[in-house]
């Protein structure tokens, strides 16, 4: 899936949390389905293992890094061994934080996985079901809410406009505004601009309808999402580094986030998104501090690379949910009508094939954080690649860490699958 697939329009407005097509993730499908697959997918005599991923990924990361990203961690379980993890940052960025694998940062829309898993926890119990309607949990709240399922919501088919999209999010968006957004105000700000297409038509990535899923569970539960995310999933798995932000504080040691200040923005960002809150130095604002609130069910979470890998083995090897809800969170629909055989979105989880294997994933962006998680099927391999800047992604606004980013995700990805990392990756 490459931008240029999708109408020319989306590339004057920002994607944050709105859309997979121009993310990391869709990138490594980009990048994996552009090699040959012999290159990508045959073992060759220089595959030497562990130190020979470390020492490639090592350099990608490196090369990302000095193509304009201010940090990168790295970290990739094949399921044989000790997995590789690495932090590269830029030396003006020490000043601030000395970057470690193990920091807590932003994980944006990868919080849908997370969400979806608290639905379908429910659904076992019998407390909801995928076919309810909308309306019967929040009767009157959401336009034409009697033909949109919660299937319909977790998997971006409901048709709701995409609240990230209204103004009124911009300025917490950029910091400047420190308002507490509740699910019910996402949903109210969603559902004022009028549905994309009928329910169950067509697919378009909502961060509304996953405001919904969040009010629906408080609704059912009579328990906030940052307790739900605690008692459900963090605590049983023993995530000591995983919550649900409620505001701009951190738990632990993080990573900054950075964007370029407004004298640095390129000359293409329109003038209403070049001013973010926070301290500036070195042509950068560190954005670490903003409040990560207006994500809510679509992008409030926290964790670190080792917590998300325990997180995604736990779903799909059925720790957290029994199989007939694995199952249903494994059924996907056409990310693109004309790609019917392409990537797909299931409820709160992607997939798509490459030439090293089949991942099963999600992606997160939110101003200084754009994560990429993958896993295989059965969980027993991970991937995870952070990057403290997010705005290259928007815009089209720099190429040059497209271009590294793009080597390093598809490098990643092989890796993860204990394949050689393609030759054409390592030299990006």
């Amino acid at each position: 899936m490459s931008q240029r697939d999708f109408p020319s329009d989306r590339a004057v407005r920002p994607r944050w949390l709105r859309t997979l097509t121009a993310s990391a993730l869709a990138v490594s499908l980009v990048v994996a389905a552009s090699l040959p697959a012999a290159a990508a997918a045959t073992p060759s005599a220089a595959w030497s293992g562990t130190e020979a991923q470390r020492a490639q990924l090592q350099q990608l990361a490196r090369k990302l890094v000095e193509a304009g990203a201010p940090g990168v961690i790295v970290r990739v379980d094949d399921g044989r061994g000790r997995p590789v993890e690495i932090a590269e940052q830029a030396a003006w960025t020490r000043r601030d934080h000395l970057l470690k694998a193990g920091d807590e940062f932003r994980m944006g829309s990868n919080t849908k996985t997370m969400v979806a898993t608290l639905v379908l926890q429910l659904v076992a119990e019998g407390k909801l079901a995928l076919t309810d309607p909308v309306e019967k949990w929040l009767p009157g709240r959401v336009p034409n809410g009697k033909a949109i399922t919660l299937r319909m919501l977790l998997n971006h088919t409901g048709g709701l406009s995409d609240y990230t999209e209204d103004a009124a999010i911009r300025p917490a968006m950029l910091g400047r505004d420190r308002r507490r957004w509740t699910s019910a105000k996402l949903l109210a700000v969603g559902v004022k601009h009028d549905p994309l297409f009928a329910p169950g038509t067509k697919w378009s990535y909502s961060n509304t309808g996953y405001a919904a899923i969040g009010a629906v569970l408080e609704r059912v539960t009579g328990t906030g999402l940052a307790e739900l995310v605690r008692d459900r999933i963090a605590r049983p798995l023993n995530l000591k580094h995983t919550y649900y932000a409620t505001d701009a504080t951190w738990r632990g040691s993080h990573a900054h986030g950075y964007e370029l200040d407004a004298a640095h923005m390129p000359p293409g960002v329109p003038a209403e998104f070049r001013h973010f809150a926070g301290t500036r130095h070195h042509g950068h604002v560190d954005v670490s501090d903003n409040d990560p609130g207006w994500g809510g069910a679509a992008g409030a979470v926290v964790s670190t690379t080792q917590d998300w890998s325990r997180f995604s083995t736990a779903l799909m090897s059925g720790k957290l949910l029994p199989a007939a809800q694995v199952a249903q969170m494994r059924t996907t629909v056409p990310v693109d009508a004309r790609q019917p055989d392409g990537p797909g979105y299931g409820l709160g989880i992607q997939t798509g094939a490459t030439p090293c294997g089949t991942f099963w994933g999600h992606d997160g962006g939110m101003p200084g954080y754009l994560t990429t998680n993958l896993t295989d099927r059965a969980g027993s391999r991970t991937a995870t690649v952070l990057i403290s800047t997010e705005f290259w992604a928007e815009f089209e606004a720099d190429p040059k860490i497209a271009k590294a980013a793009q080597a390093l995700q598809t490098a990643v990805t092989c890796t993860m699958f204990g394949k050689p990392v393609p030759t054409a990756a390592h030299a990006g």
